[in-house]
Formats: C-alpha cells, sequence, structure tokens
C-alpha cells in the first residue's frame, strides 16, 4: 500500500533550524546543520521517492554513520531555543519506526524500526 511521504516546506524548515534546504539534481531537499564542536549532520530527502538518508561527518570530513532508508512517512522538525530535533517516521511492509536525531546542541542519533 502506497503512503505519503508528509516534509514540511522550505520555510517551516527554516523557521524551526534557522537553515534553508539545498536541492540536489533530482529535487530531494538537502539540509546540513553543524554542532559547536564542527560535526554536522547532513539530511537528505525526497518526497515523491519516501527516501531519506543521514550522513553524520566528523570535523574532519569523516562519515561516523550513513543510513538511508526508503519508505518515510513523516518528518517533523521540533526546536527550542537551545535543541533542534528531528523526527522521521517509517512504514515498510510489517514494519514501522522512529529516526529521532537531536542536531543541537551535540548531535544523537536514536533509530527503531520495529515489527508490527
Amino acid at each position: 500500500m502506497y503512503r505519503e511521504f508528509f516534509a514540511p516546506d522550505d520555510e517551516e524548515v527554516h523557521e524551526a533550524v534557522g537553515e534553508w534546504p539545498d536541492s540536489d539534481e533530482n529535487g530531494a531537499r538537502i539540509l546540513t546543520l553543524r554542532d559547536t564542536s564542527g560535526q554536522s549532520l547532513v539530511l537528505s530527502y525526497d518526497a515523491l521517492e519516501r527516501s531519506v538518508r543521514v550522513r553524520w561527518v566528523n570535523n574532519q570530513g569523516v562519515d561516523l554513520m550513513d543510513i538511508y532508508r526508503e519508505g518515510a512517512t513523516h518528518l517533523s522538525f521540533i526546536s527550542t531555543k537551545s535543541t533542534k530535533n528531528i523526527s522521521i517516521d517509517f512504514r515498510v511492509g510489517e514494519c514501522a519506526g522512529v529516526l529521532d536525531i537531536q542536531a543541537a546542541p551535540q548531535l544523537t542519533v536514536r533509530d527503531r524500526l520495529l515489527f508490527q
């Protein structure tokens, strides 16, 4: 069963995290967030393909984590004065999950993908 991928528009993203997403040649949105230590989180998402890629790169440009997943259903940004959080819901076949990312003040990633 096809499920739509709900993602905020660029203005909503900017309001939540203070950065504007870019676009690649295929139309995917790309957002780069940096923490205070120089590490960065690169989030790319494609609403039509329902795909998401999250790369965590250290301050020397080395990938610490690289996750690519299809079946995204909802992307949301929740920010306060001191934190920037991203939540991505997934549903594929009998599996459902959430990828929770704290982008500030420091990077943390929690991934859960479970059978229903």
